[in-house]
């Protein structure tokens, strides 16, 4: 076989939101490179036969440089092994993505990107409510909360993510909620807009807190990282299940 990796997208944490072709190359899979969060439960697809390799990153904890984890990639696939690449969400979200399917390019390996379903599409429908609303909500938005070094990113599009008719879909966001927010609401977005914080949406754990973005912005102030993944929705929000 020539060298191939598939880079499987784990959905938002519940074995069961996986895709079809995601569970065939999990189940196929000599090799699997996983991230922690939700790619774990999606291990349970992995046929008996599959290697496990914990490549994950949290905040504050030791993890494995990305230079390292891409000549992992690299030489798991010059073996002949069947390798998958397990990431949490959608590969393509705020995942590295690039930076590892350059590495296998340069190094003349094929790769197959296998989607899957948004965390911010599992929180939106977990609360009831959808992204996009006639009228009120004409577009949606995902940004990153914390840049490399864990602070509010700079160069943010300000009025974009001041604007009224936007759902903003803000990952990585618990610690930095309060320094962003304060931004925010200087800017001009009123302290009363809607906001949720969606934690370990899909696993049995989840927690939904329905808030406002002054309000989750005290909540948060000075939070620290947490085990459990997190998001926070801000915007129009409809109102949905509790």
């Amino acid at each position: 076989m020539s060298p191939f990796v598939s880079f499987v997208s784990s959905g938002p944490g519940a074995p069961d939101l996986v895709t079809l072709r995601a569970v065939e190359r999990l189940g196929a899979a000599d090799v699997i490179l996983f991230d922690d969060l939700s790619a774990s439960p999606a291990l349970a697809h992995a046929g008996p036969q599959a290697e496990l390799v914990a490549v994950g990153k949290r905040a504050g904890k030791p993890a494995p440089r990305q230079d390292h984890l891409s000549r992992l990639l690299v030489d798991h696939a010059r073996t002949g092994a069947r390798v998958v690449r397990l990431k949490s969400g959608d590969a393509g979200l705020f995942g590295r993505l690039e930076e590892e399917t350059t590495a296998l390019a340069a190094a003349g390996i094929g790769y197959e990107i296998v989607p899957g379903v948004p965390s911010a599409c599992a929180a939106a429908a977990a609360a009831g409510i959808p992204l996009t609303r006639r009228l009120t909500a004409r577009r949606v938005q995902f940004v990153t909360g914390a840049d490399v070094t864990g602070s509010v990113p700079e160069g943010l599009d300000w009025a974009a993510l001041c604007d009224p008719q936007t759902t903003t879909v803000v990952y990585m966001g618990r610690r930095t909620f309060a320094a962003l927010a304060r931004t925010l609401l200087a800017r001009g977005l009123p302290p009363d807009t809607p906001a949720l914080l969606a934690e370990s949406v899909s696993l049995p754990d989840q927690v939904l807190t329905r808030a406002t973005v002054a309000s989750l912005a005290r909540s948060l102030e000075g939070a620290s990282a947490q085990p459990a993944p997190a998001l926070i929705l801000y915007g129009p929000l409809a109102e949905g299940s509790s």
